[in-house]
């Protein structure tokens, strides 16, 4: 099958990516530095812009994609608020331009969105309940969510939360920068006040493919970990995976100058994603016992 990736220089695209290498016939569009690692039956690359209104679907069109994981974005949630054009026109526009390109070719769309489409007032959050984004990043992605389930046909969302993974191709994580300040012996600062989901992008990435790939479900499934915790929380347990001492010290959202609003009471409910899929939705110490494994292969290669 002809399936494509975009975002594919990102955590959740590049992992999907290297799932697909050597099963299908993959196209990979990003823009910008990085491309994910080349396994055997490499996949094609193409430097498309998700903002531009024409790149990306030309190429989706020029490939003939079956299946379309949409998994770019504009992801920097403070960034988002300072540049809101840039936002909305990767965010909402080049999901239009996927959704679009994926009608004419009659293609299967997964479109990955996130758990700030929320307000954060009473989570955890399962697919029914209602959105209430606020702040440009939120606002652009819920945007792109109803783009894509309006436009495209065969179409699903896959909402992830707080994605991470321990490859040395990634980037930086809030849970990278835990075990790297650790082990230097500096002092971490989370939220204790911001409770959200997390997601291991090979597990989120292994989630929508199968989504993508074997299933006809159309609509909103969310495809995190399961468990939802502060962040205090998540960072303590990163250490204690790592075997790692040192200072975390909670502060609140509110003592730190933040461009753009973040959801306090967050999280996602999986319940569905965990009746319905294979690949299950992972509880945090498993997560994290795979996250220690990525690093440790990463970084003794």
């Amino acid at each position: 099958m002809k399936v494509a990736v975009t975002g594919a220089n990102g955590m959740l695209g590049g992992e999907a990516v290297a799932q697909l290498a050597g099963r299908h016939e993959v196209l990979a569009l990003g823009f910008g530095p990085g491309r994910p690692p080349a396994p055997d039956g490499t996949y094609r690359w193409v430097e498309a812009d998700l903002g531009d209104g024409v790149s990306v679907e030309r190429a989706l069109m020029e490939f003939g994609a079956q299946a379309v994981l949409h998994a770019g974005a504009v992801t920097d949630v403070d960034g988002c608020e300072k540049e809101p054009a840039t936002a909305w026109k990767v965010n909402c526009g080049g999901t239009e331009q996927v959704a679009r390109a994926c009608r004419a070719l009659g293609a299967r769309l997964v479109a990955v969105s996130t758990d700030y489409v929320f307000d954060g007032a009473c989570g955890p959050y399962g697919e029914d309940d209602l959105p209430n984004p606020r702040g440009v990043y939120a606002q652009s992605k819920m945007a792109g969510e109803w783009a894509a389930l309006s436009i495209a046909p065969d179409c699903a969302v896959a909402r992830v939360a707080v994605v991470y993974s321990g490859r040395a191709t990634a980037r930086p994580t809030f849970a990278t920068q835990v075990v790297e300040k650790l082990g230097r012996g500096e002092v971490v600062k989370a939220f204790d006040d911001q409770f959200t989901s997390t997601t291991l992008a090979a597990s989120g990435a292994a989630m929508c493919l199968e989504l993508l790939l074997e299933h006809v479900y159309k609509g909103v499934l969310h495809v995190s970990d399961e468990t939802v915790m502060d962040r205090v929380d998540f960072a303590k347990r990163v250490a204690r995976r790592f075997g790692l001492k040192g200072a975390i010290e909670g502060v609140r959202t509110a003592s730190v100058k933040l461009a753009a609003p973040r959801p306090l009471k967050g999280g996602l409910k999986v319940s569905r994603a965990r009746g319905m899929l294979k690949n299950k939705p992972l509880a945090i110490d498993e997560a994290l016992d795979r996250f220690r494994r990525e690093w440790a292969r990463s970084w003794s290669a």
